[in-house]
């Protein structure tokens, strides 16, 4: 009855929300009002924007993240350009992909709510692709064996293997990138348009209402309100998937203490389990059967050595020749706008917030791949420390701003060294939610094995610890500093009351276009972003990704 009110209550605030979302767009003015009352109904419509998000950011995640590992020459090409969409900062995206969307819905709100979700997508969807690529390459050789054996389809291994390898280190990261599009709510659900600001009604647009009239207790309300629904959505939504992927992990034996989840515990002593099931096994059945003819998941057919090369060279070169035309229409494109002079000042900008980036990702690594380690290794401190560090990394870190740039004034700290603590607060939990994935998916066979054979702390971890979250560290590491270039477009210009702290970067380059709706300039920034993120990607995380895949598989 609990579970059958719930869901009932659940549909119809879902209607009601997205009935809302329907409204004429002459409705939406340039900010909220800072009503208190007025937060509950602003904290669902910025829920259902989550979720929406996260719904089409699974999907992507499996249909790119399979592509890109099951085809040797697509992975060529798709994960450079996962490389490159990471860089891409959320307002680079919403500069580029508004006007389309509003003019999809001409005169309706959807327009804008398409172009939020589709921002609060683009924060979600590529550290989760990642983590799920990794899975697949990533998979043990007696299990890809097991799959071709019982003769199971693309479609039944991708359900029987591909995902349930992925669980552990899919769910967390699909925590951390749910935390990690709160950092940009706000800039997501305040959208310029033709030169003018449209707040769309949410938690994120209320706290910017608030920061530019300074008003310290709708601050504090509207920090009160998210970190209520930030503990119930944990409640609800993640413990009990955390407590359910604990079946879907590795080894002969299992976990000494399993998570648990009361949620959980109430949908297993259900009639639920038992209606899904029926309403969704036939659908499963019949997809295997109709997958069937499509082939089997084995091995590609050998072919003659002179046809893969010659395959190989065709598909390198329309694949040059595709990018070289682009390359040539964008030079051409920053050449008629006047914009061209700028790629040297940009380069220079770049390397100032590289530096910010690479301070980032040492210092966060030195003090979370220990504290992951040790959290993800123990149960009960897992269950115990696992609601508050995803109220840490689901807490808005621009919620934050106005407090810490108090403190950096007293303390006479500029934001050109402040604003490493301000991409810190919203990138570190990359590394940390990997690590603790990495952690808690050992072996329980081969922790034991340590222990019986007496392995002193220290060689604990050089010669098991270390190496088994090694690959998912190098996971954390690529999507924390993707994500450190993108937090550096709020983190180097920030606004509060009505004077902007700026730093000197890239990211405080690309917000000032932005603010100024000088698309070209946005264009220049982004594209010398994506030159640093690839050329970091290839030079550093690309070497690491495949000793993690050769030397650390397990």
């Amino acid at each position: 009855m609990v579970i059958a009110v719930g869901t009932v209550v659940l549909l119809w605030a879902v209607i009601r929300l997205e009935l809302a979302m329907g409204a004429p767009s002459a409705h939406v003015r340039g900010s909220v009002s800072l009503g208190m009352g007025n937060l509950p109904y602003y904290a669902a419509r910025s829920l259902l924007r989550m979720f929406i998000a996260y719904a089409l950011s699974l999907a992507f995640t499996f249909v790119y993240g399979t592509a890109a590992a099951r085809s040797r020459r697509w992975r060529g090409v798709l994960i450079p350009l996962l490389d490159i969409l990471q860089s891409v900062p959320v307002l680079g995206f919403l500069t580029i992909t508004v006007t389309f969307f509003v003019g999809l819905f001409p005169g309706s709100t959807l327009g804008l709510e398409c172009a939020a979700i589709f921002a609060i997508f683009t924060s979600q969807a590529w550290n989760m692709t990642f983590s799920f690529y990794h899975s697949l390459m990533a998979e043990p050789t007696d299990l890809d064996e097991a799959v071709r054996i019982f003769r199971l389809t693309k479609w039944e291994r991708f359900w029987r293997l591909d995902v349930p390898s992925s669980m552990i280190g899919l769910t967390w990261n699909s925590m951390m990138s749910f935390g990690g599009a709160w950092f940009f709510l706000a800039a997501s659900e305040v959208i310029i348009v033709s030169g003018r600001s449209k707040a769309l009604p949410g938690i994120g647009s209320y706290m910017q209402a608030a920061e530019a009239a300074k008003d310290i207790p709708a601050i504090w309300a509207a920090i009160g309100v998210m970190i209520v629904m930030i503990v119930v959505v944990n409640a609800l939504f993640w413990r009990p998937i955390v407590a359910w992927a604990e079946k879907f992990r590795m080894g002969s034996s299992a976990a000494e203490q399993a998570p648990r989840s009361v949620t959980l515990d109430l949908l297993r002593s259900s009639h639920a389990p038992t209606v899904a099931g029926a309403l969704f096994r036939p659908v499963g059945r019949f997809l295997d059967r109709a997958t069937r003819p499509f082939g089997l998941s084995e091995h590609p057919l050998e072919v003659n050595q002179r046809r893969r090369r010659a395959g190989d060279v065709g598909f390198a070169a329309v694949s040059c020749a595709v990018l070289a035309l682009g390359l040539w229409q964008a030079l051409a494109y920053f050449a008629k706008r006047g914009v061209a002079s700028q790629f040297p000042y940009c380069f220079e900008l770049g390397l100032i917030t590289l530096a910010r980036v690479v301070v980032l990702v040492v210092v966060c690594t030195l003090v979370w791949v220990p504290v992951g380690a040790i959290i993800g290794m123990n149960p009960v401190l897992c269950r115990r420390v696992q609601p508050v560090i995803q109220v840490l990394a689901s807490f808005p870190a621009l919620f934050l701003f106005p407090l810490v740039i108090v403190v950096f004034e007293h303390l006479g700290i500029t934001l050109d060294y402040g604003g490493i603590l301000l991409m810190a607060l919203g990138t570190q939990w990359y590394i940390l939610f990997n690590v603790i994935a990495g952690a808690s998916a050992i072996p329980t066979d081969l922790r034991q094995m340590t222990g019986q054979f007496r392995f002193p702390r220290r060689q604990e971890w050089r010669e098991l610890i270390l190496p088994a979250i090694f690959p998912y560290y190098v996971t954390g590491g690529i999507t924390a500093a993707g994500g450190a270039w993108n937090a550096s477009i709020v983190a180097e210009y920030v606004t509060y009351g009505k004077t902007p702290l700026v730093a000197h970067g890239l990211g405080a380059y690309i917000t000032e276009a932005s603010v100024h709706s000088n698309l070209p300039e946005v264009l220049v920034g982004v594209a010398v972003m994506s030159v640093y993120v690839v050329a970091l990607n290839i030079g550093v995380w690309q070497p690491l990704y495949r000793l993690a895949e050769t030397r650390y598989k397990l």
